[in-house]
């Protein structure tokens, strides 16, 4: 059988996408060698599954839609840049949320407790709401530069969106980055 690799996440609306993009414009004027996101696949990811059998599609979708058929859709305000681990050593650059944070959070432990049921692993790192924007590679070339570029975005509103539905992608490495296929869409409640 097939193996797919998988993710869940929550499409960021057409609005955030360009601010967001605009974000990374200004980032992207440092010297740092950064990985930036495209615009057309910004997302909010939820969980990360790998490879799966691409018969249990349907099984995932069926198990994850049951355990959020209770929650309801809201709204997030995207503002804020930042880095993981920090901003003085950033590996990973995101986007992040002001409001809704706390509802994204409760709906990540909702895929999480149904995906457990199903034999993923628990994410044991605290969860934190994020849209990612970039990848540092390893060149310490302009990372002091990109680290203050990204403190003084701190205060960055990229607008806000409903949170609807949820969407489980396919994950395609090709050599001009990833393609994302959706392969099921799970709505939350109105």
């Amino acid at each position: 059988m097939a193996k797919i690799r998988t993710f869940i996440a929550v499409e960021a609306s057409q609005a955030i996408k360009s601010q967001a993009a605009s974000l990374v414009e200004r980032l992207a004027q440092t010297r740092a060698h950064v990985k930036w996101v495209a615009e057309e696949q910004m997302h909010w990811t939820l969980k990360f599954l790998g490879q799966v059998e691409s018969n249990e599609v349907p099984r995932l979708c069926q198990t994850v839609a049951a355990r959020v058929e209770g929650f309801r859709a809201f709204e997030i305000l995207a503002s804020g840049a930042g880095a993981f681990p920090n901003s003085q050593r950033p590996r990973t650059l995101w986007l992040g949320m002001e409001q809704g944070s706390d509802a994204f959070v409760c709906l990540h432990q909702c895929v999480e407790e149904s995906l457990f049921d199903l034999g993923f692993r628990r994410e044991h790192r605290r969860f934190r709401p994020h849209l990612t924007i970039g990848r540092v590679r390893r060149s310490p070339r302009g990372i002091a530069e990109l680290a203050e570029a990204v403190a003084g975005q701190a205060d960055f509103f990229a607008g806000s969106m409903q949170v609807p539905e949820l969407v489980l992608f396919a994950s395609r490495l090709r050599r001009t980055g990833p393609q994302y296929q959706p392969l099921c869409r799970i709505p939350l409640g109105r």
